[in-house]
């Protein structure tokens, strides 16, 4: 859900920003940082490289992950996911996107620095080391994109920091059908949503309608921003995406995924995506370079929501395959 965190933020921020009349690039912009500071929750998973330090190459590639996932498990979704961290940080954040070189442009910078560190300290008081450690990484990450922000924007610092409040408000939601419950109001001790949300009793549908929202996600970001750049989602799409019908047949051959084996199905389905949505029919005038090499936001667009759109048929084929056919 890493990628639905910040497309959700981006898309909703972005909505707000054109309905209060905003110019398109500047309401991009805005959901750009909203979406950006979305991420910045999950820098929690860092501490769960250490679990990479027990694992041996003999395991193979699930051992590893399996070692990962563990070491996370006592972090992750804790402290950085918390509404009351987040609402304490996203003003420290606009603070630190304050510009200037000024006695007072300092001393708010240094309101904000203090800010965080007090963050730091409570999470060591309340959480201990490791929580502390991740708080410390939340912050520090927070800060470089604000600094970044107010370096290569004229964005103002108080939109700074009510973009960072949406995208450290909007994160948590997101795993609901995915994973354990975050630890909404850390430190206080709230019991809010105590376990997953159970989508069907089916694992494997249940499996299936997570992926489902994480597309829905995707395809609100993406007719977001082609409502900015004054283009058609339906015409961006290429009729390759329908090759995706064939992955239906994979409900008939591989093992039907869970939340707890997934992998198969998420690599082979993504793999669908980016075939159809890299695999061009002839050279057009839009795959030329435009700036530095790079393809022009029309030959990418087209890409991306092409491989959006042979996801979604290949998850609708599969779904209808394995609900006919396999479940009970």
């Amino acid at each position: 859900m890493f990628v639905g965190h910040a497309l959700l933020a981006f898309a909703v921020a972005a909505l707000v920003a054109d309905w209060r009349g905003w110019a398109p690039q500047r309401a991009l912009l805005v959901g750009a940082i909203a979406g950006a500071f979305a991420t910045i929750p999950d820098i929690d998973v860092a501490y769960a490289l250490v679990g990479l330090l027990e694992w041996q190459a003999g395991d193979g590639a699930l051992g590893a992950s399996t070692a990962f996932w563990d070491a996370s498990r006592g972090v992750h979704r804790s402290v950085t996911h918390s509404l009351v961290v987040g609402a304490v940080a996203a003003p420290a954040f606009g603070l630190l996107a304050v510009r200037g070189y000024s006695p007072r442009v300092r001393l708010v910078r240094s309101v904000g620095i203090a800010v965080l560190a007090a963050l730091v300290a409570i999470a060591f008081v309340w959480g201990g080391p490791i929580a502390a450690l991740v708080t410390g990484l939340f912050a520090v990450s927070g800060g470089l994109v604000s600094r970044t922000i107010a370096r290569r924007s004229r964005v103002s610092p108080a939109t700074v920091g009510l973009a960072a409040l949406w995208g450290l408000w909007s994160h948590p939601w997101g795993d609901l059908a995915t994973g354990s419950p975050p630890d909404w109001f850390f430190p206080f001790d709230a019991a809010v949503l105590e376990s997953r949300l159970v989508l069907h009793p089916d694992p494997t549908l249940h499996l299936l309608g997570a992926f489902a929202i994480e597309l829905a996600t995707i395809w609100l970001a993406a007719a977001v921003l082609c409502r900015l750049t004054d283009r058609s989602v339906v015409a961006t799409v290429n009729r390759r995406a329908a090759v995706g019908v064939a992955y239906g047949l994979a409900a008939l051959a591989v093992t039907p995924p869970t939340l707890e084996v997934s992998y198969h199905f998420v690599f082979s389905i993504l793999g669908v995506g980016l075939v159809c949505g890299a695999i061009r029919e002839t050279p057009t005038s839009t795959t030329v370079a435009s700036v530095r090499g790079l393809p022009e936001l029309e030959t990418l667009l087209e890409a991306g929501v092409t491989a959006l759109a042979a996801v979604t048929v290949a998850l609708v084929a599969y779904s209808s395959v394995y609900l006919f056919a396999i479940a009970p």
